[in-house]
């Protein structure tokens, strides 16, 4: 059966014809399938740590996420480094997170594979415009707080929170060219590779070249096994594992090792498009064997690539488990009128509103401006000034990355609440700039970008 183009099959229980599966199951199919969901589910968790920070059991916020919690393996070695173990918070920031850095490093393997940034002529333009859209939030980040205690936080509006751009995009619908579409995709990701290395060369805490080695032995020893052509997942997991607590021992922040092993991911299948003539055989008369179906099953998911096949299994999980988590645990500060004004008159937060709304577009579109007249880059076909300068716009929503980032930069919690507020507003004013220099724009005539698929 098809429910307006989205299909739900009778056999499945969401397919059936209860008053359950008709009003609960299925609208929840279908709203987890559309590009936005994320962005409501994550619009969710902030309200829902913003209204829990603010109400009557405010302190029961701050008690539960900074309840401290331990494993030990036996008497032999605490989990953690620690002496009463890690706040709830920590956990989602340091654990929690690294799956999502996982999936981040096998989107950028993906795209710098087979994706839009596998061809450098394509991906040239999207990096650079990155470039200027980090260079000069951070730069006029710099320029307020200079000789503060917050310049430390230089960083946060150099962020784009990929999830909340899209669904301001999805928001204009036909509106937005498919070609800015992937051009806001190409940045965004360009954008998370130099987070990545902000995070991982400027916000660590004391280095133990021990630990560190024992992490980069460990991504050694994945390298060497995919070359021995080993794909048991288990062992792939175990090691990670391993990994990310070398990471986290190392004092590289522990997240650095999901990015790591995402990159390491075969971004290619096992069997390319190589036929596979027996599968064929396998399902008809009497060759159907138990053995020779498992042969044919592996041969046809090894014609599909680890990263896509981990993208699959794990962006639900990150986009609508984890980044919901992780915006209740950091997202809830205090909203009283002396906390708003003290914000609002703090260079951190003035930083971060001028890096992120003003800063973001500015270098995003001076940067695509310049590389256009004074190289041989084109803007995509269709694109004008004017849409970069919405996209730029779009991309100072920081938001999740931001946080962050917030969270490494200061041990202030007064300049961290700051910080967040600051986010707040300022990834909340950017997209409604985005919003409104884009939806000015035109609506483009028929094209291809714009013809649906009719199921």
């Amino acid at each position: 059966m098809s429910q307006g183009g989205f299909s739900v099959r009778k056999e499945a229980w969401s397919g059936g014809d209860t008053r359950l599966a008709k009003r609960v199951a299925r609208p929840m199919v279908r709203f987890l399938a559309q590009e936005t969901a994320s962005g409501v589910l994550l619009l969710i968790a902030t309200a829902v740590a913003l209204i829990w920070a603010n109400s009557p059991w405010s302190d029961t916020y701050r008690q539960f996420w900074d309840t401290e919690v331990n494993f030990a393996i036996g008497n032999w070695m605490p989990f953690v480094h620690t002496e009463h173990g890690l706040s709830l918070k920590l956990w989602v920031n340091d654990a929690l997170m690294v799956l999502f850095f996982f999936v981040v490093g096998l989107e950028i393997k993906s795209e710098l594979a087979v994706g839009d940034l596998s061809n450098p002529r394509d991906a040239a333009l999207p990096a650079v415009a990155a470039v200027g859209g980090m260079v000069v939030p951070a730069g006029l980040y710099v320029a307020i707080n200079l000789g503060g205690p917050g310049v430390d936080g230089w960083g946060i509006p150099m962020a784009t929170d990929i999830a909340f751009a899209v669904g301001v995009l999805a928001l204009l619908g036909p509106r937005i060219p498919q070609r800015l579409k992937l051009f806001l995709l190409a940045l965004a990701i360009a954008d998370d590779v130099g987070a990545i290395i902000v995070i991982a060369i400027f916000y660590t805490a004391e280095r133990n070249f021990t630990w560190m080695a024992l992490a980069v032995g460990g991504l050694i020893l994945v390298v060497l096994m995919r070359r021995a052509r080993m794909w048991f997942t288990p062992i792939y997991a175990l090691v990670g594992f391993l990994i990310w607590y070398a990471t986290f021992r190392s004092g590289v922040h522990a997240t650095i090792a999901g990015v790591a092993l995402g990159l390491l991911a075969p971004a290619r299948p096992l069997l390319g498009k190589r036929l596979f003539e027996s599968v064929e055989d396998v399902f008809s008369g009497d060759s159907a064997t138990v053995t020779a179906t498992k042969d044919a099953n592996w041969q046809i998911r090894e014609t599909v690539p680890i990263t896509s096949r981990l993208l699959t299994l794990l962006s639900p999980w990150t986009s609508f488990i984890i980044i919901p988590i992780f915006a209740l645990a950091n997202a809830g500060v205090t909203l009283t009128g002396d906390a708003v004004s003290d914000a609002l008159s703090s260079r951190v937060t003035l930083g971060l509103i001028a890096g992120l709304v003003v800063g973001k577009p500015l270098g995003v579109w001076l940067f695509t401006m310049a590389a256009v007249r004074f190289t041989s880059a084109e803007l995509p076909p269709g694109l004008t000034g004017t849409h970069v300068l919405g996209a730029g716009a779009v991309a100072g929503i920081g938001f999740t990355v931001a946080l962050f980032i917030g969270g490494l930069a200061f041990d202030d919690l007064a300049i961290i609440e700051q910080a967040t507020i600051g986010i707040l507003i300022a990834s909340l004013a950017a997209g409604l700039v985005g919003f409104f220099v884009l939806r000015r724009l035109p609506v483009p005539k028929a094209a291809p970008d714009f013809e649906e698929t009719k199921a």
